[in-house]
């Protein structure tokens, strides 16, 4: 299962980066990952080749080396998640604005889907993102993403709004992107435990 989002022109694009990543550094080898076996570090740019290449498989329309180059260049949180043998096996991109964060881009080698890494990686990403004071997420996700949608209310996100003809579609028609939202609660103890209590969870 793909849990990409922010496909379509403008992704991964605007201004300001993460005022917060001050003094946020990988480990060696990186950083604890989301499931065992797993380890989590900051993309570079030397693993775009193998970013592309899962991008352009899992997605009709993949982020392009431009969109991904941008996002790294303006300072957004780039993450890689590689497993046991060094490998990269998915990726997410995400950027602050100012006290909440904006989920572009969650995905994961086709391989590797349906094995519940998709909904590992975005609690990790929400229990970093607590630890380090954002109030919420928000992301974009296309109605047919079924998928997605499902893994995306089963964390507790809600939808807020719509975005039309926001994501490229077939036959150069246009897709509606549904704007969803999660509201953490509970940030101090919740978020240094390594997991945001969410608010309107069901």
């Amino acid at each position: 299962m793909s849990a990409g989002v922010g496909q379509g022109p403008g992704q991964g694009q605007g201004p300001g980066g993460n005022p917060a990543d001050a003094g946020v550094h990988d480990a060696p080898g990186g950083r604890p990952g989301p499931m065992p076996g797993l380890r989590a570090r900051h993309m570079s740019r030397r693993d775009l080749p193998r970013v592309i290449a899962i991008e352009n498989e899992i997605y009709p329309f993949p982020w392009s080396l431009g969109n991904f180059s941008d996002s790294l260049e303006a300072g957004y949180d780039c993450w890689a998640f590689d497993d046991e043998s060094g490998a990269l096996v998915a990726y997410a991109v995400v950027m602050w604005i100012p006290d909440e964060v904006h989920l572009l881009n969650l995905s994961v080698a086709a391989p590797l889907q349906r094995r519940g890494l998709g909904r590992a990686i975005l609690e990790w990403l929400s229990a970093d993102a607590v630890r380090r004071g954002a109030r919420g997420m928000l992301l974009e996700v296309r109605p047919s993403n079924l998928p997605a949608l499902r893994l995306y209310e089963r964390s507790g996100f809600e939808r807020i709004g719509v975005r039309r003809r926001y994501y490229p579609a077939p036959d150069q028609q246009r897709e509606d992107a549904w704007v969803l939202f999660r509201r953490f609660v509970g940030q101090g103890e919740q978020g240094e435990q390594g997991g945001p209590e969410v608010g309107g969870a069901r």
